[in-house]
């Protein structure tokens, strides 16, 4: 089966304040093949541009048959998937534990749709910022990634430089909006 591997990140610069940047950065992987995208906008969220960056990757793919796995800094996008929270946010006509309206509900709609058009969407979450060459920080990470999938480090270092990459591009989309 085809896995399309997508690398996502999302900043705000000034995030909660009244006027602030926001950028999000993907990079679609198939093979050796490569696509990178970026965007942004003003007075926005680091939750918005997470979410954007999983969803403008997403829209660029056409076969729907495609495994795909998303790697993600963002708990907030990642944990969702992994532990299922928009199933209780759609039974309770979308609010949240705390009997309050799911924030970015039309992102998290327009997500959902998308993850469900594909044959499988899996996310894992990496830790973002990470350099390659701070050992114990690395094999720190490494230990608790290897919980949500098992794989040699060498790959993990790979994920960790896609992962900055993504945060590269999403500093990108931010300095185009100022």
């Amino acid at each position: 089966m085809k896995t399309i591997y997508l690398y996502t990140d999302g900043a705000c610069s000034g995030n909660q304040h009244e006027t602030n940047v926001g950028g999000y950065g993907a990079i679609l992987q198939y093979g050796q093949n490569f696509k990178e995208i970026y965007g942004g906008d003003k007075n926005t969220t680091n939750n918005i541009m997470e979410l954007l960056g999983v969803i403008e990757s997403m829209k660029l793919i056409t076969d729907k048959s495609v495994n795909i796995e998303v790697y993600s800094d963002s708990a907030y996008v990642v944990e969702c998937f992994r532990k299922s929270w928009y199933v209780n946010w759609e039974k309770n006509g979308w609010k949240n534990s705390k009997k309050q309206p799911v924030e970015n509900k039309a992102l998290w709609v327009e997500l959902l749709d998308l993850v469900r058009s594909f044959n499988q969407v899996t996310f894992f979450k990496v830790k973002g910022h990470l350099d390659v060459n701070k050992t114990a920080e690395v094999n720190k990470w490494y230990k608790k990634f290897i919980t949500q999938r098992n794989i040699n480090l060498e790959d993990y270092k790979y994920l960790i430089k896609m992962n900055n990459r993504a945060d590269e591009l999403a500093n990108i989309g931010m300095d185009e909006n100022r």
